[in-house]
């Protein structure tokens, strides 16, 4: 190669180094200025919708609907609900079993003791032991019986004889009721010592208390 071509060449390639050279900081400072955001300021993130409240299962207000109460319609029995009978027990201490029958189509109570009178006598039996309270006591469904006995007392010769009594129930209210009368021949009545029971369901606690 020729000493001017040589020279050329050299003189071209300083040249194209030169240029390159020149072109370098521009090139730096456009990558220095892509180092920012890319676009402009980043956009929130949509909110995310919470989820719907659950809808209640059940209506509001509306339970399982509770068992009805077998007895609350059970009411005291009254004389109009029942037949009833005095069978003599023992002829020496004058005492008499007596027995109510529940003759209606619905259930009822006898509550406490008879209210027992004595034919034309004044006053009425004394009451002989404690009686069950109004819930306890005795549940007589249509055609089931209640018993309690009824004391004369001894002849003390204070006393008369009767041949009826009659008798209502305690209903523990000011319900009107029609006596019902069973016969009771030569029933000696002792002012101080006749007694009737509370009402109980068999004629053997109801001649032994």
């Amino acid at each position: 190669m020729s000493t001017v071509r040589r020279a050329a060449a050299v003189l071209a390639a300083v040249s194209a180094l030169a240029v390159l050279s020149a072109c370098g900081p521009a090139e730096d400072g456009a990558s220095a200025g892509s180092g920012g955001p890319a676009t402009g300021p980043a956009k929130s993130a949509k909110p995310t919708k919470s989820a719907a409240p659950a809808k209640p299962s059940g209506t509001p207000g509306k339970g399982a609907t509770p068992s009805p109460d077998p007895d609350f319609d059970v009411f005291p029995c009254g004389t109009n609900d029942l037949t009833f009978t005095a069978s003599l027990a023992e002829p020496t201490t004058g005492s008499y079993l007596l027995k109510i029958t529940n003759k209606g189509t619905k259930a009822c109570r006898a509550l406490g003791h008879p209210v027992v009178t004595f034919g034309d006598l004044d006053g009425q039996a004394t009451e002989r032991g404690k009686a069950p309270g109004i819930e306890d006591a005795i549940r007589l469904a249509p055609g089931a019986s209640a018993y309690a006995g009824l004391m004369g007392g001894a002849h003390d010769g204070t006393g008369k004889t009767v041949n009826t009594i009659a008798m209502t129930m305690n209903t523990e209210s000011d319900l009107v009721q029609t006596p019902l009368k069973a016969s009771t021949p030569g029933l000696y009545v002792s002012p101080t010592k006749n007694s009737v029971t509370a009402w109980v369901d068999n004629a053997e606690d109801a001649l032994s208390l």
